[in-house]
């Protein structure tokens, strides 16, 4: 996929997620997701802020979380996720075409973020969803990069070979780790509790590691 192709594929899976708690019932959005320390309200909320997170405000953050990115978004995004639900939503599909990407990531690090989130929540509230193959796909090849630093820990796939027959992927060398393209990029990013979809001794070797 070309820089435009995951762009649209980012579009796509916000629109996704947004139908997806558009819906919600307040017990439902204080469920615990699989990102730790985060209910699904905070993802949503995260996600919001994550599609156009405002300058003044992310600097600042910064600036209180001396230059941590990851501890200045989790403030933004728990304080973004005390607003009104239905303006949360209407905010991620406005911004559902937005272009911001971290600085030496690229797009296909909000393609995952995006991606990734939605297991977090759809898993726990046991939601049916999908995502175009194309991009699951381009997601685990970021995932699997040395791009990906914030999304997957140095050295956890270490000599595990991943495949995802659903979308067409295979990286590594190793034993084998198999499954769901989206449950097996949840899994590189770190959501334990997806294991139990995934197959091969590769799996072990994973949890182990969590």
């Amino acid at each position: 996929m070309d820089d435009d192709a995951v762009f649209e594929a980012i579009r796509r899976a916000r629109l996704t997620f947004a139908d997806l708690t558009a819906g919600l019932s307040a017990d439902q959005l204080a469920v615990r997701s699989l990102c730790t320390g985060w209910s699904v309200r905070d993802v949503v909320g995260h996600l919001v802020l994550a599609s156009n997170p405002p300058k003044a405000r992310l600097l600042a953050a910064l600036i209180r979380a001396r230059g941590n990115y990851d501890r200045a978004m989790d403030r933004l995004s728990r304080a973004e996720a005390t607003r009104p639900i239905p303006d949360l939503i209407a905010n991620l599909r406005r911004n559902a075409t937005s272009r911001f990407t971290v600085a030496g990531v690229g797009p296909r690090g909000p393609l995952t973020d995006v991606l990734v989130h939605t297991v977090d929540i759809a898993f726990p509230l046991g939601l049916s969803w999908s995502a175009p193959p194309d991009a699951v796909r381009a997601g685990l090849q970021f995932a699997t990069s040395g791009r990906a630093r914030a999304f997957v820990t140095p050295g956890r796939l270490d000599g595990i070979r991943l495949h995802a027959p659903d979308v067409g992927f295979t990286h590594g060398e190793g034993p084998t780790m198999t499954g769901p393209g989206t449950e097996l990029l949840a899994a590189l990013c770190g959501r334990v509790a997806v294991h139990d979809r995934l197959q091969g001794p590769g799996a072990h070797l994973l949890a182990s590691r969590a």
